[in-house]
């Protein structure tokens, strides 16, 4: 059963997140958790399924541009501060891409030889002991009903090499401030973030430094279903059958 939501919201970051981040970062995350309480409302689960220190990889699903800005919320004021792999266009965008730099974002070249540049760097991340955020499946879900699809191997890749903790985020309502395909935002009436973060995901037995196919796919698969699985709490309505897979371009 998904526990009432607490209201952590409207506390005071100070009292909330005590972990260290650049004088930069602090100050946008209080102005940024300000506008959003404004904007939108907030419905989250519990604050202790987010590890207080240590490297952390979140893996939330995506549905929305503006589920990066529900997600980093939630975790700000879960007292983590998150770091994103982001795709590198969002870097180029005027005011956006110069806060993503102040706090120190990773840019992703993605269908590029560079991409796994990225990696590295989320590496470096979670050897100083961040939390990175990264989105398994890789971009926005093709889903038409906005279900997870099928993941990447990116975030397992990572996982399985740096045995860092997983923890799978699903989240629900940032579609309806900016519909997938649709530009501008929709503020009025203010929509609900639903985000809900679960337990590690178990992937001790994959370990390795130099996982194969196998141990990848099935620890993607681990992943996908776990956020699944809080995907349909938060929504409240059961899953398809089936993970929608853009190469074939149907749940499979």
């Amino acid at each position: 059963m998904i526990q009432p939501y607490d209201g952590r919201a409207k506390r005071p970051l100070r009292k909330v997140n005590h972990e260290d981040a650049t004088p930069f970062y602090g100050r946008i995350a209080k102005g940024f958790g300000w506008l959003m309480r404004r904007t939108s409302k907030q419905d989250w689960g519990p604050m202790d399924a987010i590890p207080e220190t240590g490297p952390l990889l979140v893996c939330p699903n995506h549905i929305s541009n503006y589920d990066p800005p529900a997600i980093g919320h939630f975790l700000m004021w879960s007292g983590r501060f998150p770091y994103y792999l982001a795709k590198e266009e969002v870097f180029k965008v005027p005011f956006v891409g110069w806060v993503a730099r102040g706090c120190d974002m990773i840019p992703v070249a993605r269908h590029s030889s560079q991409a796994a540049e990225a990696l590295v760097a989320a590496k470096k991340g979670l050897d100083q002991g961040k939390c990175m955020v990264i989105y398994p499946e890789g971009k926005r879900t093709r889903d038409p009903e906005l279900w997870p699809m099928t993941g990447r191997n990116g975030a397992a890749r990572l996982a399985l090499t740096t045995r860092t903790p997983v923890i799978p985020v699903g989240q629900w309502g940032a579609q309806e401030v900016m519909p997938p395909g649709e530009k501008g935002f929709h503020f009025i009436p203010r929509r609900t973030m639903h985000v809900m973060a679960g337990p590690p995901v178990e992937l001790s037995d994959l370990y390795s430094d130099n996982p194969n196919g196998a141990a990848l796919n099935e620890a993607t698969k681990r992943i996908m279903d776990a956020i699944t699985t809080l995907v349909i709490e938060v929504r409240g309505e059961p899953a398809p059958e089936g993970r929608w897979d853009t190469r074939a371009g149907a749940r499979i």
